[in-house]
């Protein structure tokens, strides 16, 4: 089940809410547990029998690590957990890559086949790590109730794409929170401008990006590669931002706070500031948990760039069973580390707009090696982009698209920088008070009627990070 659906937005959702308001207090947590665990169990009937059997197996692991006498038991509990969680996530994910791999090396067919992907185990996988690596710490004790933890693990705003939320963030708020209807309006709001970012602009920019792939390499010419990648540069902002605003959305209206996990990426002048706004959550769990217990920047030069290497390798791994992922991955972490190293006091002289345009064609070159398989296809793309391989500049397709899409994609830029909610709280500043509450409610209703009629309306609703 996704969120950009006419069944959860019409069905799920406001049942879920029902039953969560009128039960009352005390089985709001049993409430949200199980409506969990039915949210999963609609698109994973097998694979949620894996996702309990994890969290039985860690709540445990969390008390023995608690009450354990000594170091040494403390070490091996946690010892069993990281082999336990991590070996889990390697088979399910990884374990085709590796047949593929060693197949492609040692030109052997191996019978094994590779396990079906279970929907959102990066991101839980994640969740329950943190929890262990922090009980382990002492920076927490360890959860008592059953419910608590498995709600923890299970809660479905966050569970299948994140974003990642520590233990930690919300350990108060599983036991107390506050639920007000200024919460829960914030919320609503919050869920519509996501589904809206999702159906509206990610969808309909996306089907540029599709059909742009699909044309032969003859037809392609330099304009139109960079029409395409571009369009997929704002598909992939919109599809994975959106579904996080609509993540943090529902968190709010059930009463739970979720940091933000997008800051206008697209904005930024570095490749390191690029990634201080792009996916937030997974950034500070790298940070938090592999690149400082590293020892981060402290120990010279040399071992900062092994601990950015293992850093974004592992960045890259996560993000998919491919060794183009890991390729991605480790394409930034070279940036980061040359800026790190040599270009960070060059990068504050030049012009803003150079460190912008700079920080730009990094990015968009990294989306050729994450949306292309094949690094063979990627440098090919590639060479068309920088007018290799006998490519025209502009052809009739290209002037067709454009004809097309123009009008999308100046609206795609706009909504992916502030300048929308800037204009926003300058209207709120000088607009009279009650004309500007009467306009954000007919501009939410307008955005629920042309989210619905799109989701009634077309069968194109991918959804790029739940292969993640």
């Amino acid at each position: 089940m996704v969120f950009s659906s006419l069944f959860f937005t019409f069905a799920f959702l406001p049942i879920t809410l029902i039953l969560y308001y009128t039960l009352g207090k005390r089985l709001r947590n049993i409430v949200l547990l199980v409506v969990s665990l039915i949210f999963y169990a609609w698109g994973e009937p097998v694979y949620i029998l894996l996702m309990c059997a994890s969290i039985i197996v860690n709540y445990f692991l969390g008390i023995l690590l608690g009450k354990a006498a000594t170091a040494r038991g403390r070490t091996l509990f946690f010892i069993f957990s990281l082999l336990f969680n991590v070996g889990c996530l390697a088979y399910f994910k990884y374990a085709g890559m590796l047949i593929k791999t060693v197949e492609a090396l040692s030109g052997v067919h191996l019978l094994a086949a590779a396990p079906a992907l279970p929907l959102g185990i990066s991101f839980y996988t994640f969740h329950i790590l943190s929890y262990v690596i922090d009980v382990y710490r002492g920076k927490i004790r360890p959860q008592k109730s059953l419910v608590l933890f498995a709600l923890y693990i299970s809660m479905f705003p966050q569970l299948v794409a994140g974003p990642i939320v520590k233990y930690a963030d919300i350990e108060a708020q599983l036991t107390d929170r506050s639920i007000t209807f200024q919460k829960f309006h914030s919320g609503m709001n919050r869920f519509l401008c996501g589904l809206a970012k999702k159906v509206l602009l990610a969808n309909t920019i996306g089907l540029l990006w599709s059909e742009v792939k699909a044309l032969p390499g003859a037809e392609l010419s330099v304009l139109m590669a960079w029409i395409g990648i571009v369009a997929f540069t704002l598909q992939i902002y919109f599809d994975f931002s959106g579904y996080s605003d609509m993540a943090i959305g529902l968190g709010k209206m059930l009463g739970f706070r979720f940091k933000e996990n997008f800051r206008y990426p697209y904005i930024s002048q570095s490749v390191s500031e690029f990634w201080r706004r792009w996916h937030i959550s997974l950034g500070s769990w790298f940070r938090d948990y592999v690149y400082i217990p590293l020892g981060g920047n402290r120990a010279g030069t040399r071992r900062t760039i092994l601990n950015l290497f293992v850093v974004w390798f592992l960045t890259g791994l996560w993000h998919g069973a491919s060794w183009n992922f890991v390729f991605w991955g480790l394409y930034f972490g070279v940036l980061i580390m040359l800026e790190k190293v040599f270009l960070e006091k060059q990068l504050k002289r030049w012009p803003q707009a150079v460190r912008h345009i700079y920080l730009l064609l990094c990015v968009v070159i990294g989306w050729v090696f994450f949306d292309f398989p094949n690094l063979g296809d990627a440098l090919r793309f590639l060479g068309t982009m920088f007018g290799l391989g006998g490519a025209v500049f502009i052809n009739a397709q290209t002037i067709a698209k454009l004809e097309a899409y123009s009008l999308l994609l100046f609206i795609c830029v706009i909504a992916a920088t502030p300048w929308p909610k800037i204009l926003g709280l300058s209207l709120r500043n000088k607009v009279y008070r009650a004309s500007y509450k009467t306009g954000v409610v007919v501009y939410y209703c307008v955005l629920m009627f042309f989210s619905t009629a799109y989701l009634v309306g077309s069968t194109f609703n991918p959804f790029i990070y739940f292969r993640f």
